[in-house]
């Protein structure tokens, strides 16, 4: 049904519209099902709640110097979102993968993201565990962009990227694509942190059951995970 008139507030001091409410009805892959009532339809709510979280986020494990990571979104469009905000945090690198880009400029990106990843490797391996990450030379995170359509094609022999962090932006629908993200994405001991707003939990739990994984709660202290 229409709800003209009626905003959620969110915590940026802005306010979207609801446009309806209704009733959802989610089904698991193990047959159970599971009805929502009176869920709100906020379409534009998301956009306005995750840049300035991101750049939370970004703020704690991006001064990690060269630590590598991967953000994968679903689409286009909020790729292109995540760059304009990410372009000017002057503590990382980043880098957008297009799915037009020619080739040889793709397997660029790629080797170049290999590169920083054996980087981090090797500088945990020699840092001494006593030893802080002021003490030595900083340098900025490195952050590869991507959508789905541009992942490394394991399937065809292209070698995986092996992130520490992947970052879910957008969670995708099917579990096959989730797994995707995973296996060409993120290194042996990566860490995966899911961004999701209002229903999409729904979407992740669904997830979960699906891949036979579970998902922790982002600790207070999100440099203790690295």
């Amino acid at each position: 049904m229409g709800m003209g008139g009626v905003k959620i507030f969110i915590r940026n001091n802005d306010a979207k519209d609801v446009v309806g409410m209704g009733t959802h009805c989610l089904q698991f892959p193990s047959g159970h099902t599971l009805l929502l009532h009176a869920v709100l339809y906020t379409p534009r709510m998301r956009r306005s709640l995750l840049p300035e979280t991101l750049v939370d986020l970004l703020d704690v494990i991006g001064r990690r110097s060269s630590l590598p990571i991967v953000l994968c979104c679903s689409s286009r469009d909020e790729l292109d979102a995540v760059c304009a905000t990410v372009s000017n945090l002057s503590y990382i690198s980043s880098t957008c993968m297009y799915s037009d880009l020619a080739e040889s400029e793709r397997a660029s990106i790629l080797d170049n993201f290999r590169q920083v990843a054996a980087q981090w490797n090797k500088r945990s391996d020699d840092l001494p565990s006593d030893q802080s990450e002021s003490g030595c030379e900083q340098k900025r995170s490195y952050m590869m962009v991507v959508t789905d359509a541009c992942l490394p094609m394991i399937g065809v022999g292209e070698a995986p990227i092996p992130a520490r962090v992947l970052i879910n932006y957008e969670l995708p629908t099917k579990k096959e694509a989730y797994l995707r993200r995973i296996s060409s994405c993120l290194s042996a001991d990566g860490i995966v942190i899911n961004m999701v707003v209002g229903g999409e939990v729904i979407t992740l739990k669904s997830i979960e059951e699906s891949c036979g994984i579970v998902t922790e709660e982002m600790p207070i202290h999100i440099s203790e995970i690295l």
